[in-house]
């Protein structure tokens, strides 16, 4: 059984855990997720926490394909509250950082959060592995070909599974030199990636699991549900709901979501089949 440990809290891992998406941004690709106020982001909050998130992971810049950068300022602003509000509403809930900036994640650590979740593995902010060692927490770990400025372009690999498996066995090697055990492994379905690698990705998922990390899968209404069946990433759910069930199936330990209550009918379904 997996747990993470930050400033004295414990997250235990009992049954596969959910991670709720909240987008504080006006321009993430599922409008659905997106909290453009602290008063949408509260009910966002409260409603997730009743419906069982484990963790809320907090975003302040959009990372779809073809997304800007935005200053590091205007990031934390965009989180700050948020963060602070459920700091002060509900201090048990774990949260996590979803940025590829070091200050970004230092503010937001001090705040409350408990994790840094970071697309590019520390790539994109060269301070930003120091900051997760002196900082203590746990760090999410992503697979990403490119930026997402031009990772869908012409994504290209040799052994899309084989190439991510020796991407992490590397970043977790470095990560060792600098302190950090704590890692949580996420392939990084849509992130530099054709619709074929997301689903190899997907089949062979259970290979990662030979790393003994916690696994996270973060295929919430992405591209390879909606383009595959052309449909729109609204009328995705149905789709998100069949492949969550197979992540877990396939060694997922979280499922980073954007609608908390069929995860966790999900998670309750895939716990009572393994008993």
């Amino acid at each position: 059984m997996y747990q993470l440990t930050a400033h004295n809290h414990t997250l235990t891992f009992d049954q596969p855990l959910i991670m709720a998406i909240i987008n504080c941004t006006p321009d993430s690709f599922y409008s659905g997720s997106r909290a453009q106020n602290l008063h949408q982001a509260k009910k966002m909050v409260d409603q997730m926490i009743e419906d069982g998130a484990d963790i809320l992971d907090i975003g302040g810049r959009s990372t779809r394909p073809g997304s800007i950068e935005i200053s590091d300022m205007e990031e934390i602003e965009r989180v700050k509250d948020v963060i602070q509000y459920i700091s002060k509403s509900h201090p048990k809930v774990w949260m996590s950082i979803d940025t590829t900036k070091a200050s970004v994640a230092n503010v937001a650590i001090n705040e409350g959060c408990r994790i840094i979740n970071d697309i590019s593995s520390g790539e994109m902010d060269l301070d930003m592995i120091k900051t997760v060692s002196n900082l203590h927490v746990p760090f999410v770990c992503m697979h990403m070909q490119g930026t997402p400025d031009n990772m869908q372009l012409n994504p290209i690999y040799s052994d899309v599974t084989n190439d991510v498996h020796n991407f992490f066995e590397k970043k977790i090697e470095s990560f060792k030199s600098y302190g950090i055990e704590q890692v949580v492994l996420d392939p990084g379905f849509g992130f530099g990636k054709t619709i074929e690698h997301n689903y190899t990705l997907l089949k062979e998922f259970h290979q990662f699991t030979s790393f003994k990390k916690p696994l996270l899968a973060g295929l919430s209404r992405k591209s390879m549900i909606y383009k595959l069946m052309n449909i729109t990433a609204e009328e995705s759910l149905n789709g998100t709901s069949a492949l969550n069930m197979m992540a877990l199936m396939k060694g997922a330990n979280i499922l980073r979501v954007h609608d908390v209550k069929p995860a966790k009918e999900i998670v309750n379904l895939f716990t009572q089949l393994i008993k």
